[in-house]
């Protein structure tokens, strides 16, 4: 019996996920990737010449990637050279002094102690301790589950953890429920940022997101070399498993026949008999036919109003000088609320952005280092603010992102850093090439926002109505992120191959191994 064919569409981290399991366990995979490089939302971009992350810049979680090489025999530390960060991201809010977090939880308490005193450092300890039980309860019954339902996680965690369950507070707002640790307006806009890394308000996100405190506390990585290298050994380990990669190949339909996923259709027009396919793209791109009619049944938008958030990012070679910046810095709004009514509500730039600052040539807070990749003349910065997702009803003009970019610079001056900017040496990516990057998306970067406490249970599953189709990435559970694209690739694949298993389409014994779950 020959094996599976199956076609990945979207090699980013969840199709590369995806496409090493199913390699790995028999099935004739392909990988169709329409940009010239795999990678998705990982970006590298070349900047005066210098090669610098554009996308996420933060990874953790690495359970997740230890788990997938060694279930293929390899050892992640043997391809990937991941160095710890003692000093996990800088906070300010003015000239006056500046808050660090650590990853031993004993210095970020005496940090925030000599910050805002004895009061706000216990309040820390209480909400270290939270964050740590809301991730032991959600971990393995939500997370890493298959797709949940709100009576599928209560018998999941049993009745003996319908307490935690009950104590993690999940109709709370995150906002409110930090507000129950910190009385420091400071602190509750630091701990409420939490909510931005999937793309939502803290003001409308559920008290659950509090577990990213704890997934930071447990481990930040620095990748040597870039995010970008990650890419690179997760490909390199899908062509070994026997999967192979077309880049530059469009798929433009996914055909069915009698209902069920028959074939593909690439952009010049080339079609390929397939048995299954992994769509590794926003939901709202087959919600909106871009593979076809067919496969857009039962599949559901985002709509426009309830989109994430988006993004004005950045690239830039320049010296800094005044504040200490560290590798990964976080410059508040003077108007926290003001800055998500603007995105969310009024769907415009903000007045008053935070700003994040990715210094790319740091370790932990030292001087920038010296490497092959660190430009002459100055240091490799990412700086981003969040932005509405409307790109693709918004063409974003020159005189609309000078204006963002003036008042994001002049408020960094004003928390003490100066950048000696040139525009040869910058690259700015707004919402609008967001959207043509990330079709349909209208440049939202996270899927649909987790805003309410039923968020979480609605984004789709790894199985789609239409027979033979599978999806993943960050609009489908578990959510957003790099460690979450990877256990979606991994639930897709889990959940074609216990699909094509129970009908008998796998060879004898291609069922090794599977998706890891300790």
């Amino acid at each position: 019996m020959s094996p599976p064919r199956v076609a990945v569409v979207g090699a980013g981290i969840a199709g590369l996920t995806a496409a090493i399991d199913l390699a790995r366990n028999g099935c004739d995979v392909v990988l169709y990737e329409r940009a010239a490089d795999a990678g998705g939302k990982i970006r590298e971009v070349q900047v005066a010449g210098a090669a610098m992350d554009a996308g996420p810049t933060v990874f953790t979680l690495r359970r997740v990637f230890d788990d997938l090489f060694a279930d293929c025999g390899a050892d992640l530390d043997r391809h990937l050279t991941l160095v710890p960060a003692n000093l996990l991201a800088r906070h300010a809010w003015n000239a006056a002094g500046h808050l660090d977090l650590f990853a031993d939880r004993n210095r970020s308490i005496d940090s925030i102690r000599e910050f805002a005193g004895a009061r706000e450092a216990q309040g820390f300890a209480r909400f270290a301790e939270h964050a740590k039980r809301i991730y032991a309860t959600l971990d393995a019954s939500f997370m890493r589950a298959s797709r949940p339902t709100p009576v599928g996680l209560v018998k999941r965690v049993g009745l003996g953890g319908l307490a935690d369950l009950w104590n993690i507070k999940p109709f709370d707002t995150l906002w409110k429920s930090v507000g129950e640790y910190f009385a420091d307006p400071r602190l509750r806009q630091l701990f409420g940022r939490y909510a931005t890394y999937c793309g939502s308000s803290p003001f409308l996100a559920p008290a659950t997101l509090m577990l990213v405190a704890h997934v930071e506390q447990a481990g930040v990585w620095y990748v040597e070399g870039g995010m970008r290298r990650l890419v690179e050994q997760l490909t390199a380990l899908a062509l070994r498993q026997g999967a192979r990669l077309r880049c530059g190949s469009e798929v433009r339909t996914i055909h069915l026949h009698k209902g069920v996923v028959s074939a593909i259709e690439l952009g010049d027009g080339e079609r390929l008999s397939v048995d299954a396919v992994v769509c590794n793209a926003d939901n709202s791109a087959l919600a909106d036919g871009l593979f076809g009619r067919g496969v857009a049944n039962g599949i559901r938008a985002t709509p426009r109003a309830a989109r994430s958030l988006s993004a004005v990012t950045w690239n830039l070679v320049a010296r800094s000088q005044g504040f200490p910046l560290a590798h990964h810095s976080v410059f508040f709004s003077t108007d926290y609320r003001a800055e998500f009514t603007d995105i969310f509500k009024h769907r415009r730039l903000p007045g008053a952005p935070t700003v994040y600052v990715c210094a790319q040539d740091r370790r932990d807070d030292g001087p920038p280092g010296v490497s092959a990749d660190t430009p002459v003349q100055g240091e490799r910065l990412f700086c981003l603010v969040n932005a509405p997702a409307i790109g693709d009803t918004h063409e974003f003009n020159a005189a609309e992102i000078e204006a963002c970019e003036q008042r994001v610079f002049e408020m960094l001056e004003n928390c003490g850093l100066k950048l000696a900017r040139r525009a040869a040496a910058t690259l700015v990516t707004n919402p609008s090439d967001f959207h043509r990057l990330f079709p349909a998306t209208g440049g939202a970067l996270y899927g649909p926002p987790s805003h309410g406490w039923r968020a979480s249970f609605t984004r789709p599953g790894a199985r789609s109505p239409t027979p033979g189709l599978y999806l993943a990435g960050g609009s489908t559970h578990p959510g957003p992120g790099v460690p979450m694209a990877a256990t979606s690739g991994r639930l897709a694949a889990a959940s074609l191959m216990a699909d094509f298993a129970s009908t008998a389409r796998f060879p004898p014994g291609a069922m090794s191994g599977g998706m890891s779950m300790r």
